[in-house]
């Protein structure tokens, strides 16, 4: 889709309310859903973090999304394709502060060139015990990503068109932090296999994505 359709389409989006749940529990297998609802009480308690579904325009003006692969290391999120952000610091004034700033720091677009445009729902990830909230936003220069070598092993630009593709939606064995092996649904993209808390953010995008455009 050609980036200035897509910033007409995405002025709609304020009026539009969030699926959430509908759209989140698409991407978990049925009894993550109770799992989940169970885990109420550790949400008050749990580690804040924003992160950020940035949508620009490559440099043939085609609507994309960056996804970020972290790096291999000894924690539950290693290897793991996510969107750019992190945790709250005592410095950030909002999880949106934090969502801005950390996708400054692991792709290198600039706090100025992100404008937010609608906050989602949040998702509580059990293994690590954050809740995440994510915010969806757009540049509309084509970044010169800069990736932070200690935690990005590689930036992947989604194209909107592939996003949206219900062919990309699989379903996935994958061995969870628990070492028990369970059959998930998740998206492709660019090869890319993205399953749990990531793809349950990016079913919900999807859907309010496919109300406007």
């Amino acid at each position: 889709m050609n980036f200035e359709d897509f910033l007409t389409a995405i002025s709609k989006i304020e009026k539009i309310p969030l699926p959430a749940e509908a759209s989140q529990f698409k991407m978990v297998p049925p009894f993550r859903q109770e799992l989940l609802r169970r885990q109420k009480k550790a949400i008050k308690n749990a580690k804040k973090a924003g992160v950020l579904a940035l949508f620009y325009p490559n440099r043939n003006d085609k609507t994309t999304l960056v996804l970020i692969l972290r790096k291999t290391y000894n924690g539950v999120h290693s290897a793991q394709v996510g969107f750019p952000g992190g945790k709250l610091e005592d410095d950030d004034k909002s999880l949106q502060d934090a969502a801005v700033r950390e996708t400054f720091e692991e792709i290198g677009v600039s706090i100025h060139d992100i404008k937010i445009v609608k906050q989602l729902s949040q998702v509580y990830i059990p293994p690590s015990n954050f809740y995440v909230q994510p915010f969806i936003g757009f540049s509309q220069n084509t970044p010169i990503f800069m990736k932070q070598e200690d935690e990005v092993e590689a930036i992947i630009e989604v194209e909107l068109q592939h996003f949206l593709d219900d062919n990309q939606v699989i379903t996935k064995t994958v061995s969870t932090s628990y070492s028990v092996d369970v059959e998930v649904p998740a998206f492709k993209l660019n090869g890319h296999v993205v399953w749990g808390a990531t793809a349950m953010m990016l079913s919900e995008i999807k859907d309010l994505l496919k109300q406007m455009l």
